[in-house]
């Protein structure tokens, strides 16, 4: 199903189709602030597995993030974090960032990597934001790569329900995505340290 939803205003009724779809173990691609991510509900342990399996890679060595609608959901998944962290986060979020947190024991099995790490997004976009309100947990998020040597995201909905319509429950189309990644800022040591440079500039 390609989905029309527009991010000014997400209807509350299609937001609902998507997170019944989660619910139901669903696979859905969806905009970001950045580019159009797929994911599922971090709770169902299929989905992800596909996903690893649509992306070609292990899921032990898969770096899935969370989408978060605030930074209240931080305390569920992650372990406490530093004030400098915190204030960091505050001041960059929602935004293009994905910041590397120390993952507690309530992060999936299936998502737990051997460096016991939690990517966390929260996307300046009310598409992603209004679906995790609605579902109550977070959403597991990956990027959706293009196989073009030239671009390495696909930016336009229609070509990427095109190609994956077969492999996914919902494509969300929310207008055209941008084509240039988050940047990762790793928060896990003493120090805190950029991992990609991508979209947005730390504040």
């Amino acid at each position: 199903m390609l989905l029309k939803i527009y991010p000014e205003n997400p209807n509350l009724k299609h937001i609902r189709i998507v997170t019944e779809c989660l619910l139901d173990g669903g696979i859905v691609i969806y905009p970001t602030d950045t580019v159009y991510g797929l994911g599922c509900d971090i709770f169902k342990s299929k989905a992800i597995e596909k996903i690893a399996q649509i992306k070609g890679i292990n899921v032990a060595k898969a770096n899935f993030s969370f989408i978060c609608n605030d930074l209240s959901q931080l305390s569920d998944f992650c372990k406490p974090i530093s004030n400098d962290v915190f204030k960091l986060m505050r001041n960059n979020l929602p935004g293009p960032f994905t910041f590397i947190l120390n993952s507690n024991n309530n992060v999936p099995k299936l998502m737990q990597s051997k460096k016991k790490t939690v990517g966390i997004r929260i996307p300046d976009n009310n598409i992603p934001i209004e679906i995790v309100r609605e579902l109550g947990h977070p959403i597991m998020s990956t990027s959706v790569h293009d196989e073009d040597e030239i671009l390495e995201y696909t930016t336009d909905p229609e070509l990427i329900y095109e190609k994956y319509q077969n492999l996914v429950d919902i494509v969300i189309d929310g207008g055209y995505g941008d084509n240039e990644a988050s940047t990762v800022i790793d928060c896990t040591g003493g120090e805190i340290l950029i991992v990609r440079e991508g979209k947005g500039i730390l504040i």
